[in-house]
């Protein structure tokens, strides 16, 4: 089997595949968009060459589903389980890359009053639904489901504070 550079796309179709035990790779880009899709998004042909690149790499096993439309089911191999179980327990650091458009069109001249009460009310829409669904599920989660949705909470909570501030003309 050839040697696959492990990116963080390709620990989230394990921890997905992982997580769901046998799934096709519409299953992972579902269960993406449902679950880590607001902190870790990935384009949806990017889920499907991942989880080619796995099985290629042995770090995926394959099944086709009879009948119907012959879907591949897809599984964790031995080596895929140790894989993604050396990448969760490795506590290294790595920076966080912001991608908030909204903030590279302040570094390329955006005017600020056109642009912050557009993002203020995207920002606050968007911790209301965390808050909410903290209040729904919260006793349902995983500690690290958990902590996952209270950075989401913290993060938007922030971005509200600095939309605020760029509003009252201080940038």
């Amino acid at each position: 089997m050839p040697e696959a550079r492990l990116t963080t796309p390709s620990f989230l179709v394990l921890g997905i595949v992982d997580k769901l035990g046998e799934a096709s790779p519409y299953d992972v880009k579902v269960e993406a968009a449902r679950t880590v899709a607001p902190f870790w998004s990935m384009p949806h042909a990017q889920v499907y060459a991942q989880c080619d690149r796995l099985l290629e790499a042995g770090l995926l096993s394959e099944t086709r589903q009879s009948g119907g439309r012959n879907r591949r089911l897809m599984r964790l191999t031995d080596a895929g389980s140790t894989a993604l179980r050396g990448w969760l327990d490795d506590p290294a650091f790595v920076p966080v890359e912001a991608r908030e458009r909204g903030i590279l069109k302040l570094w390329f001249g955006a005017r600020p009053q056109d642009l912050a009460p557009v993002q203020l009310d995207e920002h606050r829409r968007t911790l209301a639904a965390y808050e909410e669904l903290a209040d729904e599920v919260g006793g349902l989660l995983t500690s690290g489901q958990r902590g996952a949705l209270e950075f989401g909470i913290r993060y938007e909570r922030m971005m509200v504070d600095f939309w605020q501030w760029v509003d009252r003309d201080e940038v």
